[in-house]
């Protein structure tokens, strides 16, 4: 996902942790999904897009152990490995930073945070989550094209649009007609709807349809 106004889900205990939270990523760009336990911080990123987890080691009252956001941080893993997620830990208390970082954390800010470095490492990670998006998307479409698709090279932007129509209609049952002058391509077009077809897998039969007279037309193929 990549938002104008990146999404940062904010999760503490404390309602006026969450407010300042809140107030200082809007001035600074960002949307705030807050909430105030690990059931809230699951069930937003089950049911909403966020670009970075931002919360609490603690929730329960007087519980310092970071067990809570451990615990919880496994579960996001779980749901999604490549979601950045940063947590938040008293001044002091690094051991439990360290062993998020262990657990799958992306990084660590301490309270009360420096608001300058806050902001930097939220912008950074979502930075480089979009990043790692756009990376796997092309990679997974270049895998596809390699293994299923015929390689063409094209340049123009008249063909560009071409290469852009076919792989949107070559998973559909519509009838393709291709046209254009002798030796531009047009076999090699058939070949690659073919290959990004549901019928894929069947053999694909190009018939020289000039090649045959009138009278065998329907014995050739019949």
């Amino acid at each position: 996902m990549s938002l104008a106004q990146p999404r940062i889900l904010v999760a503490d205990d404390q309602p006026d942790v969450v407010e300042a939270l809140r107030l200082l990523l809007k001035a600074n760009g960002f949307s705030v999904v807050p909430t105030s336990s690990p059931a809230g911080v699951l069930g937003a990123v089950e049911t909403e897009d966020v670009d970075v987890v931002l919360m609490d080691l603690n929730y329960t009252r007087d519980t310092t152990s970071g067990r809570e956001g451990l615990e919880l941080l496994a579960k996001l893993q779980q749901l999604d490995p490549q979601l950045p997620v940063v947590v938040m830990t008293a001044w002091g208390s690094v051991e439990g930073a360290v062993d998020a970082m262990r657990g799958g954390a992306r990084d660590y800010v301490t309270k009360p945070w420096d608001n300058t470095r806050l902001v930097t490492t939220l912008r950074s990670h979502v930075e480089l989550a979009d990043a790692l998006r756009k990376s796997r998307r092309l990679s997974a479409e270049n895998e596809r094209l390699q293994t299923r698709a015929p390689g063409m090279v094209a340049e123009s932007r008249a063909m560009k649009a071409v290469l852009e129509l076919v792989d949107r209609i070559a998973p559909s049952d519509a009838n393709v007609l291709i046209t254009g002058e002798h030796g531009t391509g047009k076999e090699v077009v058939a070949r690659r709807i073919h290959a990004m077809s549901h019928r894929a897998g069947k053999p694909f039969v190009p018939v020289n349809a000039g090649a045959l007279s009138e009278g065998v037309f329907e014995s050739e193929l019949f």
